[in-house]
């Protein structure tokens, strides 16, 4: 983990624990990265419940409670897929907030309308979540880094926005 990405986590864990809240993780083609990122730092257990690791629509409509419709109409790889996914996460693990990603990471299984490198990040809670679409392809791993970092700073912003500190992103 980079040094920027280890202040992000430091900055979240302080949040979390001076506003005694918790998160959960719901992740797709990052596989658990985002997760990893969180519990980076020492104490993570006071704020950190679980992730659940959604690689197949299967594991997104019966754990996350996705709707098959929404997949079949749009695929996983769009915005309303990772709504649900924060929301599905939040009700799953019991916690105030859940981060999401869904999305291709590469190198292959990109098409036309949804090429390599797009991967839709949320987080929020049950009420209110925002979202972000990452259109770069620069090989599997810096887009699963690339992703990662996003989603950090996305939540970052968001609990900053929710403690008063600043006015949320919308995207």
């Amino acid at each position: 983990m980079d040094f920027e990405a280890k202040i992000i986590s430091r900055e979240i864990s302080e949040l979390l624990w001076e506003m005694e809240k918790t998160v959960g993780t719901a992740e797709s083609c990052t596989g658990g990265r985002i997760a990893e990122a969180i519990i980076a730092v020492p104490g993570a257990s006071k704020y950190f419940k679980g992730g659940i690791i959604s690689y197949v629509n299967e594991i997104k409509e019966s754990l996350l409670g996705v709707d098959a419709q929404v997949l079949a109409e749009n695929t996983a790889v769009c915005e309303e897929v990772a709504v649900q996914m924060v929301r599905g996460a939040c009700k799953s693990l019991n916690t105030d907030y859940a981060i999401s990603a869904t999305g291709i990471a590469g190198p292959s299984g990109g098409t036309k309308d949804i090429p390599v490198g797009t991967i839709w990040l949320a987080c929020g809670n049950a009420d209110r979540v925002v979202t972000l679409k990452v259109e770069e392809d620069h090989g599997r791993d810096i887009n699963l880094a690339i992703a990662t970092n996003k989603a950090m700073t996305l939540f970052l912003d968001y609990l900053k926005a929710e403690n008063g500190e600043r006015e949320p992103l919308e995207g």
